[in-house]
């Protein structure tokens, strides 16, 4: 059926006499200088299409044959959905604790459910997979990329996949890789179930560039329909060439108004049809260009800002890119989230043992205020992490100073240089005690100070029970164990499960852990106003000297509230050494969690200072 009518650039028609069981795929028809009409032999996927027949599997020998078996084709109806009245969690974003997890990933070895149902949509839907999550106490759970996308060429060559996903042919459909048999009913039931116990799901969505790669690609979509309207195109000596501001061939060109309205209709679909909750833009500084600059009030961010749907979903930002003035950190409207790479260093840094760090250390617990600044931008816009899908688990980033990629084939040249980890000792695996208590106390002390900062907590899948990619930190082609989640737990394990469980617990009973709202901050506006000071370990205030002491390595927060019922205080000692702090005056001292001993439940303490072991971090409340 040719699509003989033309408004504009946009050619339709309109098809009669077919019925639901069709599928279809695209085919253009190209008009040359002398008006002749030549037909391309390349089917091609509609990019609105909702639902897929197959995943897409690169071929090459059926690609350079112009076979119709290659491209995946799209189905022309969806199912049905009962959503049984359930509506969205609207979790607040200061109560907001970020999961993040891999849908294949986190079931795969799920052995207590069936089979068929290990690494879907439905297996994750399953009620002990949700009940883990409700009884962890994260609020919303950040999917890896669900669009249908397609392995590289280069990975299918070397017998790898792109097990993340990062690599979308389309931007509306679920990918059916992950589905038992309609993967738009099944994601739909993933999300209600979720719904129905109060989690969100945020999407990590790929609108910065597609698997057709640069101008030596493989024609799937775009290319063939609009090509240098929909990606972004530099002008070289003798022609046009893509624009590689992504590190994978091409860049959407979202100031175009072709590919800012597929963008924002994607975001419409999966926000109403969908029903999720938000999204976490992968590279999201390209989506922000005008050509080579980024710039906040683009037209995309615009659009997204006055569109009555979008403007109430949670909006993650990855806030760089790697063209012309990538890093974009602190720069995104002040209504979006930012991912905070400056807190994962900074953090790693500082518990590691380097020096020189508490004034850096002090902002990034505080909401890093010289990012996102008072007045301007609330410090919840933070999103903390210390380990993410890309870079070290927790475990390996106390267990591995150097990368171990081999089994990536890119003879370890790939992933994070600058990892700032430290093995303690050993690297890798060890039967040595004194090396194994050393790192579980690093680990509790991370997990602890992430918990307890201003900014929206990011966890990643597996830290809470120690998962390990065996020094692996680029695990994106490894469809395996390496990136599975394994459901066995040592008593080791289990332990930190447990410390990760209760600094979860504490950062929800306490309010001013979530949002503390300070007197000098009109961002928010609040009757209520919390005051915050530093002391040093005799119990003053840390003055403008103690701060530029290059080897101090101890922090001591007070937060109190204006009704003045009690005080927070959290003490940090990266040091080798014990430091003794007096502790501020009040009428009991309830110590609720000390990274140096076996405490998970609170101990009243009587004594007027505290020495606070070497490499460790204490918790306190402190009523008048």
């Amino acid at each position: 059926m040719e699509a003989d009518n033309r408004t504009g650039n946009v050619f339709h028609c309109h098809l009669t006499g077919i019925d639901e069981t069709w599928v279809y795929a695209l085919q253009v028809i190209n008009k040359d200088e002398n008006k002749a009409l030549t037909t391309s032999e390349k089917l091609l996927i509609d990019p609105y299409a909702k639902s897929f027949n197959r995943h897409l599997v690169w071929n090459q020998d059926l690609y350079q044959d112009n076979s119709p078996f290659f491209i995946a084709k799209s189905h022309l109806t969806l199912a049905e959905f009962d959503w049984q009245n359930t509506s969205k969690p609207n979790i607040k974003n200061s109560d907001t604790i970020l999961y993040e997890t891999h849908v294949k990933g986190f079931t795969q070895q799920l052995n207590s459910i069936h089979p068929e149902l290990r690494g879907t949509y439905l297996g994750l839907a399953e009620p002990e997979v949700i009940d883990y999550l409700k009884q962890l106490g994260v609020t919303s759970v950040q999917l890896m990329p669900v669009f249908h996308f397609m392995s590289e060429p280069r990975l299918e060559h070397l017998e790898l996949t792109n097990y993340w996903g990062y690599n979308p042919v389309n931007f509306f459909a679920p990918d059916p890789r992950y589905a038992v048999s309609d993967a738009v009913t099944e994601f739909k039931t993933l999300v209600r179930e979720f719904h129905k116990n109060d989690i969100e799901v945020i999407l990590d969505v790929v609108f910065n560039h597609t698997a057709e790669a640069d101008e030596n690609g493989p024609l799937i979509s775009f290319k063939g329909l609009a090509n240098f309207d929909f990606y972004l195109n530099t002008e070289g000596d003798y022609k046009k060439s893509f624009a590689n501001y992504t590190g994978c061939g091409n860049t959407v060109n979202a100031d175009n108004d072709y590919a800012l309205k597929m963008i924002m209709d994607s975001l419409r679909y999966w926000l109403t049809d969908m029903q999720v909750d938000g999204f976490r833009f992968d590279l999201a500084a390209t989506l922000g260009r005008n050509g080579e600059r980024f710039n906040q009030g683009c037209a995309l961010f615009r659009a997204m800002k006055q569109d009555p749907i979008i403007c109430r979903a949670k909006l993650i930002a990855e806030p760089w890119d790697i063209g012309p003035q990538g890093y974009q950190l602190g720069n995104f409207p002040n209504y979006w989230l930012e991912c905070n790479d400056k807190y994962r260093d900074g953090l790693k840094q500082f518990w590691r043992g380097d020096k020189g760090l508490v004034a850096e250390t002090a902002s990034r617990i505080l909401g890093s205020r010289d990012i996102f600044r008072k007045g301007k931008r609330s410090q919840i816009t933070s999103v903390n992490y210390i380990a993410y899908h890309d870079g070290y688990t927790l475990h390996d980033l106390v267990s591995y100073e150097q990368k171990h990629n081999l089994a990536n084939l890119e003879d370890n040249r790939d992933g994070h240089g600058a990892n700032y980890s430290c093995n303690y000792g050993v690297e890798g695996p060890t039967t040595d005690q004194d090396i194994i208590d050393k790192r579980e106390q690093q680990k509790r002390n991370l997990m602890a100070t992430l918990l307890f900062s201003q900014g929206i907590p990011h966890l990643l899948a597996g830290d809470e029970r120690s998962r390990t990619q065996g020094g692996n930190n680029n695990a994106y082609c490894q469809d395996n164990p390496i990136s599975w989640l394994n459901w066995q737990m040592s008593d080791l394990q289990n332990k930190f499960y447990k410390f990760t469980q209760y600094c979860i617990q504490l950062r929800k009973q306490y309010p001013v852990l979530t949002h503390c709202l300070l007197p000098d901050d009109d961002y928010h506006y609040s009757a209520i106003h919390h005051h915050v000071y530093w002391i040093r370990p005799d119990g003053e205030t840390k003055q403008v000297d103690d701060w530029h002491d290059h080897d101090n390595q101890c922090l001591a927060l007070v937060m109190a509230d204006d009704d003045q019922k009690y005080k927070m205080l959290l003490l940090l000692n990266a040091s080798d050494e014990d430091s003794v702090y007096q502790i501020p005056k009040s009428s009991k001292k309830t110590l609720l969690i000390d990274t140096e001993l076996d405490l998970l439940s609170p101990i009243i303490k009587t004594e007027d200072s505290y020495k606070q072991k070497a490499n460790s971090l204490s918790l306190w409340q402190l009523d008048y």
